[in-house]
């Protein structure tokens, strides 16, 4: 039991050591531009609107992947909220002093991300088509959990949560629907 204590405070502190390398010492005007753009490509609006778009009127593929991406976002939005409910993680500027955040922060549980579960729901199911352009989504799904730390808004643990939610939910819809 000492030994899991041990390991699970080790967690912790290194956890808060790279969410405050992300949020405070790489902080730049530049980035909080960037980040606070990329990051509402995780959002409601934008992962409905893509999604939906996709589906409904792209051809062949695309469109199939479309509709994977949709089923996927609302999988994956059911069991984040689900999770999120059972865990109920305090944000981490509500915890940590020296979080930096902008206005209008989130009240709802971190864990685990919403915007990086959606993120990775959504572009998981094009990385099968796309060739090449999968590495541009999959950097883009990348930045937009960053997004979430550097914002002050999740903990790292939340986005790699998020990632593997998403990921796992749109490559079983993937399977599924195929």
């Amino acid at each position: 039991m000492l030994t899991n204590n041990r390991y699970l405070q080790w967690l912790h502190t290194y956890e808060r050591r790279v969410f405050r390398w992300f949020n405070q010492t790489i902080s730049h005007s530049a980035l909080d531009r960037f980040f606070g753009t990329i990051t509402h490509m995780g959002g409601a609006v934008f992962a409905i609107a893509c999604t939906l778009s996709l589906a409904l009127f792209a051809p062949g593929k695309w469109g199939l992947a479309g509709l994977q991406s949709a089923i996927a976002l609302t999988a994956s939005f059911m069991i984040t909220t689900i999770v999120k409910k059972k865990f109920r993680r305090r944000r981490p500027y509500m915890v940590l002093p020296y979080a930096k955040v902008g206005r209008n922060p989130l009240k709802d549980p971190s864990f685990p991300s919403g915007h990086t579960t959606a993120i990775f729901s959504i572009m998981t199911p094009f990385l099968f088509i796309s060739g090449w352009f999968a590495l541009c989504l999959l950097l883009l799904a990348i930045l937009v959990g960053l997004s979430r730390i550097y914002l002050g808004l999740h903990y790292p643990s939340d986005c790699i949560a998020g990632c593997i939610v998403g990921t796992v939910t749109a490559l079983f819809v993937v399977l599924l629907v195929g």
